[in-house]
């Protein structure tokens, strides 16, 4: 059974950081894709950054040279750094992973979702 449990975010101010973890359970990493989303009040989700099982990464325009994804196979932890933080990068963030590749993922979510993490950014 797959569990994402994400931890790290907080209210930060604009140009700070944040380092976002998802502790991942039941995922194979050899198998599976993961990646970052964040949902903020009335809006659509929104892809972030994806990881395949080979480590290959794509990032969102929105997101590139701010934020970078990684993961640690060993702890089976993903992270995003989150550099140069803007109030319009509040939101409720979320991991995600799948068995399909990372561009169905960033394009279309995952079957499986952590709770999330709130994330804060004033001015």
């Amino acid at each position: 059974q797959v569990q994402l449990v994400e931890s790290g975010g907080g209210s930060v101010q604009a140009g700070g950081s944040l380092r976002l973890a998802c502790a991942a359970s039941g995922v194979t990493h050899s198998s599976y894709s993961m990646g970052w989303f964040r949902q903020a009040p009335g809006k659509k989700r929104e892809g972030l950054a994806t990881i395949d099982s080979d480590g290959s990464i794509i990032y969102a325009d929105s997101v590139k040279g701010r934020f970078t994804i990684s993961k640690d196979n060993a702890e089976n932890t993903l992270y995003l750094q989150m550099n140069s933080l803007k109030p319009e990068d509040t939101a409720m963030y979320y991991c995600a992973a799948d068995l399909r590749d990372k561009w169905w993922l960033l394009l279309r979510g995952g079957n499986y979702w952590g709770q999330g993490t709130q994330v804060t950014v004033s001015s």
